[in-house]
């Protein structure tokens, strides 16, 4: 029995192995995996060839030059022009400026002159009449003192003279007039540069009294005697004060020193300065910031140009712009800024028109410097140096 199934077991365990062997072998067999397919290989694309589209190249019918038609003027496509240089003027020359003006200005002065004589005219000058002279010279704003002074010579002139022509109280106005004008005075803008640096002068004064447009004139004025020039636009507060400035300087071949909008004035002051020096120019003007004279801030301001500017050099001139309509206005404008800077002379503008000529000398004595510069009109020579003999003709007419 115990041999039997020992038999058994060993037939199981022979079975079992063999078994185990044909799977093996079977495993060992199986056939390997198809290859995988051939990829698809896309040639690479062929080099562009000149024109609108790469292709491949073809015969083409050639032309010669003359077969080929030229594009259409009127058609063609539009080419943008460089903008061209600005064309330097040539000023007029300062030299009898104010002479050839007088007919303008004597038109809207005849107020004060022919109001005058009208009344020195009179057969009998009573009180009441110099009352009336008086009136004339006070409204022309000529000042008081002034007036009372003028008044004075002449009731002694006329006291003395007696019976008077035409002529002899025109001859005697004048010589009356001309005394509180002033003929010794030095007019002069001092523009001559020294050995190691150019004239420096600088323009201040109120917005709106025609102090950027009076820098660019002084600028042909200069320019006209035959002195090189360099602008400053130290005011850099009033947007497009620096574009009209240099717009003046471009027409007469100056240069131009500009700052950022709202920059620092009197970094641009000083650099003005120092680029005249190194361009070895005869003169360096100035343009200042010309806001509200009643704000002690702003005013302070204008001081610190001039000491900036003084780092370099003593300043020649500090020119002081007023609008000669604005009258008596125009004298408080005038003591402000004398506060802050020493004003060496006057420009007054709006000469013509409806100003008063009495503002020569009510400004004068105010501040006891002489008007150098005097603005007749719009035109870009309408600036003259003031020549007291023709502006007391044009004052009193032929």
């Amino acid at each position: 029995m115990d041999i039997v199934i020992l038999l058994v077991v060993i037939a199981v365990v022979v079975i079992g192995a063999l078994g185990g062997l044909v799977v093996g072998s079977r495993k060992r067999k199986q056939p390997p995996p198809p290859p995988p397919a051939t990829p698809d290989i896309t040639a690479p694309p062929a080099e562009p060839h000149v024109g609108d589209e790469a292709e491949t190249p073809r015969e083409e019918p050639r032309r010669t030059i003359e077969e080929v038609d030229l594009p259409d003027a009127s058609g063609g496509v539009a080419v943008e022009e460089r903008p061209a240089a600005p064309e330097i003027e040539i000023p007029e020359p300062t030299e009898g400026r104010l002479v050839r003006l007088r007919a303008r200005l004597s038109r809207s002065q005849n107020a004060l002159g022919k109001g005058l004589l009208t009344l020195l005219s009179r057969e009998h000058l009573d009180d009441d009449t110099w009352e009336e002279i008086e009136d004339t010279l006070l409204t022309a704003d000529v000042g008081v003192q002034p007036t009372q002074e003028l008044v004075e010579g002449l009731r002694e002139r006329v006291k003395v003279l007696g019976t008077r022509t035409p002529e002899e109280l025109r001859g005697l106005l004048r010589e009356e007039l001309l005394k509180l004008v002033g003929t010794d005075m030095d007019r002069t803008v001092k523009t001559e540069p020294e050995a190691s640096k150019p004239g420096i002068v600088m323009v201040v004064g109120v917005n709106g009294t025609g102090k950027t447009t009076t820098t660019g004139k002084l600028a042909r004025v200069l320019v006209a005697d035959g002195r090189t020039v360099v602008l400053g636009a130290a005011d850099t507060f009033r947007a497009a004060a620096a574009d009209q400035l240099q717009t003046w300087g471009e027409r007469v071949g100056a240069y131009t020193v500009r700052g950022p909008e709202a920059g620092d004035p009197a970094s641009v002051a000083f650099d003005a300065v120092k680029e005249g020096k190194e361009m070895g120019s005869d003169v360096v003007l100035i343009d200042t910031a010309g806001r509200l004279h009643t704000k002690t801030g702003l005013m302070d301001e204008l001081g610190k140009v001039k000491r900036v500017v003084e780092k370099h050099a003593p300043l020649d001139e500090i020119l002081l712009v007023l609008d000669a309509t604005t009258g008596q206005n125009g004298l408080v404008q005038a003591r402000v800024f004398a506060e802050v800077v020493d004003i060496t002379g006057i420009v007054l503008t709006k000469l013509d028109g409806t100003a008063k000529g009495g503002i020569v000398i009510a400004v004068q004595r105010e501040l006891g410097v002489p008007v150098k510069l005097v603005g007749l009109g719009e035109g870009a020579d309408d600036l003259a140096p003031f020549e007291p003999e023709a502006f007391v003709d044009a004052l009193i007419g032929e």
